[in-house]
C-alpha cells in the first residue's frame, strides 16, 4: 500500500529529468519525462516509502545517513540539486506541504527557550571537539558567512573580508566598549581589540569555545581589552557603545525576538550601533529543516525579515542598513564542504562513519539551500538615534 501511494506522489513530484527507483523487493520503477540517464536511487529497507511519504526531509536525510537508502556513484550533491530543483517547481505532494505549515507554526510559537535549554542547544554543537572546526574552517575559526569580494579569494580572505565589513558597519574609534553575543572561538573579539582598539566583552554558551576563546586572548596578550564570559546574553549588563552578534541570532528563537532586540536597545548607549549578522528565508516564515534541528542544531529556527523587523519595530530602535548577502553562504560552504572531505578519515577517526556522514550530509544540503533555495544572510544595522552612522554607505567602501 505505502509503495504504491509513494509511486504515485513521485509520478508527480520528479517533473524534471529522471529518476530510477530500486524498491527494497527488487521492483524497479522509472519517473520523470526525460529519456536520458536517469538518477538513480535504491531503497534498502521496505519501511522507507512510508516514512518519506510523512515527513521527506526527515526520513530522506535520516535514510541517507544510516545508509538505508544509496544513490548510484554516491552522487549526494547532484541527486539533491536534482531533487530541489522538483521542490522548488512546486510539485511537492499535499501532506508534504500541510506538514510544513503545521512544523512552521510550532517552530515559531511552540518553543521557547529558555536557558538551561540554549545552553544544552549550544553544547550539542559547538562542544564537540575543536579537532573537528579544525578540519574545515579557516584558521581564525569564523564558522559564520564569509564575504567574497572576489568569487576566486580564498576562504581565509574572505574570512578575514567578513571581519573587516563588519568592523566598518560599527563605526568603532578606539576604548570604545564593544558587546560579542554569540562570540564564539574568539576571533571577531580578537580583531575588534586588536585592530580597533576596541574593549571586548564576548559571550558565548559552548564550554569549548570558552576555553578556545580565552586561551586565545591570553596568547595575544589581549587579556586587558577582552573579557571572554560563559554566560547568556541576557544576563549581560551594559552599557555597550557597540554590539555586534554574528551566526548566533539563528539560535534564539522566533518566540523571543522582542526580548532579544529589547534587550540590545537596553544595553545600547544613546548613540550606540549594533550590527545583527543571521542565516534567514526571503520568504514568509517557513519551517526550518525538521533533520538539520534534530541532528546539527537542536532548536536553530531561520528568520524571516519580516519576523525580524517586527520584532524590531516595537523597540524603537532605528534600522539604520540592511544589507542581504545571497550566495556568499553557498561559496562559503562549498570550502567547508571540500576541506571537510578531504579530510573525512581524519574527521571518523575522531568521531566514526554515521558523524561523518551527517556532517557530509549537513555541508552538503546547506550548501545547496543557499544555492537554489530563498536563503540568504542578513545584516542588519540597529541603532538608538538615526544619525548614529554615516548618512550613506561610502563609508563602507572607502579605504581612508
Amino acid at each position: 500500500m505505502w509503495t504504491a501511494a509513494f509511486d504515485r506522489v513521485l509520478r508527480g513530484f520528479w517533473s524534471d529529468g529522471a529518476l530510477e527507483v530500486t524498491y527494497a523487493d527488487g521492483t524497479t520503477r522509472r519517473y520523470g519525462p526525460d529519456p536520458g540517464t536517469p538518477w538513480r536511487l535504491t531503497l534498502h529497507d521496505p519501511a522507507l516509502p512510508r516514512e518519506l511519504l510523512f515527513d521527506l526531509d526527515m526520513a530522506f536525510g535520516e535514510a541517507w545517513v544510516d545508509q538505508r537508502l544509496s544513490i548510484a556513484g554516491d552522487d549526494l550533491r547532484g541527486f539533491l540539486a536534482a531533487a530541489i530543483r522538483q521542490r522548488v517547481a512546486g510539485h511537492d505532494p499535499v501532506t508534504a506541504r500541510l506538514l510544513h505549515r503545521l512544523q512552521a507554526i510550532a517552530q515559531r510559537w511552540a518553543e521557547r527557550n529558555p536557558l538551561p535549554r540554549a545552553r544544552a542547544n549550544v553544547q550539542h554543537h559547538y562542544d564537540l571537539s575543536g579537532a573537528l572546526y579544525d578540519l574545515f574552517l579557516d584558521a581564525d575559526r569564523q564558522y559564520s558567512c564569509a564575504y567574497f569580494t572576489d568569487p576566486e579569494m580564498s576562504l581565509e580572505a574572505a574570512q578575514e573580508a567578513k571581519k573587516r565589513h563588519i568592523a566598518r558597519k560599527l563605526c568603532l574609534a578606539p576604548g570604545m566598549r564593544v558587546l560579542d553575543i554569540g562570540c564564539g572561538w574568539g576571533g571577531m573579539a580578537l580583531t575588534l581589540a586588536r585592530d580597533h582598539g576596541a574593549q571586548v566583552v564576548g559571550v558565548t554558551l559552548s564550554d569549548e569555545q570558552h576555553a578556545h576563546a580565552s586561551g586565545r586572548v591570553a596568547a595575544a596578550g589581549l587579556a586587558d581589552r577582552i573579557d571572554i564570559r560563559l554566560a547568556d546574553y541576557r544576563d549581560v549588563d551594559g552599557p555597550f557603545d557597540r554590539i555586534v552578534s554574528v551566526g548566533m541570532f539563528e539560535h534564539v528563537g522566533a518566540a523571543h525576538y522582542g526580548d532579544y532586540f529589547g534587550k540590545v536597545r537596553d544595553l545600547l548607549t544613546p548613540d550606540g550601533v549594533a550590527l545583527v549578522h543571521t542565516i534567514g528565508t526571503q520568504t514568509a516564515p517557513r519551517a526550518t529543516s525538521t533533520w538539520l534541528r534534530r541532528y546539527i542544531f537542536p532548536g536553530g529556527y531561520l528568520p524571516a525579515l519580516s519576523e525580524m523587523l517586527a520584532a524590531v519595530e516595537k523597540t524603537g530602535l532605528t534600522i539604520a542598513d540592511i544589507e542581504v548577502l545571497r550566495l556568499h553562504y553557498a561559496r562559503t560552504l562549498r570550502h567547508w564542504h571540500d576541506r571537510f572531505m578531504a579530510n573525512v578519515d581524519a574527521a571518523r577517526n575522531l568521531y566514526d562513519e554515521k558523524f561523518t556522514r551527517v556532517w557530509r550530509y549537513y555541508l552538503t544540503t546547506a550548501e545547496l539551500s543557499f544555492v537554489a533555495e530563498r536563503l540568504a544572510v542578513f545584516q542588519v544595522q540597529l541603532a538608538r538615534c538615526k544619525d548614529a552612522v554615516p548618512l550613506t554607505r561610502d563609508y563602507l567602501y572607502s579605504d581612508v
